[in-house]
């Protein structure tokens, strides 16, 4: 055999392997029956007076999961009996006509059966200020009506939008969350 045949060969079993793996990774659940719990990562809002602010991420749905994550910010300023969550969901588009949704919810729910985790946590005194920052940022985020799964805009672009727009945060997000540089773009 030829070396370019040798190597063409190569090539498709990397291929069927890869589609293979992929096939297998890939996720056959029924999202709409997917937990959206609280993961008990969140203080109880009842209980806790003082302000919270909190950036979680979790595995993305389906085969996405494997190598990315959708992030999320949440809220409880001094007092409050709930947070408020903010984040971009995709699929909201078609929908509403924007990508962004800030609403009364849990703060620490799993994302359609993943379990999420913190990445970042403020609480107590000065955390108001911030929630500020992180509303007014949150509803001045520019790609409100676009969403790309990559390079973005997406979930990790707007809790990047966010960060650097309240750089107190100081918010670092993993390499998985992926879109978040196109928050770059804006400049």
């Amino acid at each position: 055999m030829s070396p370019a045949v040798k190597r063409s060969l190569k090539l498709l079993l990397l291929m069927i392997l890869l589609i293979m793996i992929l096939s297998n990774c890939a996720t056959h659940d029924d999202w709409h029956n997917a937990s959206r719990e609280s993961a008990g990562l969140a203080p109880d809002p009842l209980t806790t007076k003082e302000a919270v602010l909190q950036v979680y991420a979790a595995p993305a749905w389906s085969w996405r999961g494997w190598f990315a994550v959708h992030t999320w910010l949440a809220s409880k300023p001094s007092n409050a009996d709930h947070y408020r969550v903010y984040e971009v969901i995709g699929w909201r588009l078609k929908r509403t006509g924007s990508v962004l949704r800030i609403a009364k919810d849990l703060p620490d729910r799993y994302w359609y059966g993943k379990q999420p985790r913190l990445l970042n946590e403020h609480r107590g005194e000065g955390v108001d200020q911030l929630i500020v920052a992180v509303d007014r940022a949150a509803r001045e985020y520019p790609w409100a009506e676009e969403y790309g799964i990559f390079p973005g805009p997406n979930s990790n672009t707007f809790t990047a939008w966010v960060g650097k727009q309240v750089p107190e945060l100081q918010l670092d997000l993993p390499f998985s969350a992926l879109g978040s540089g196109y928050v770059d773009r804006a400049d």
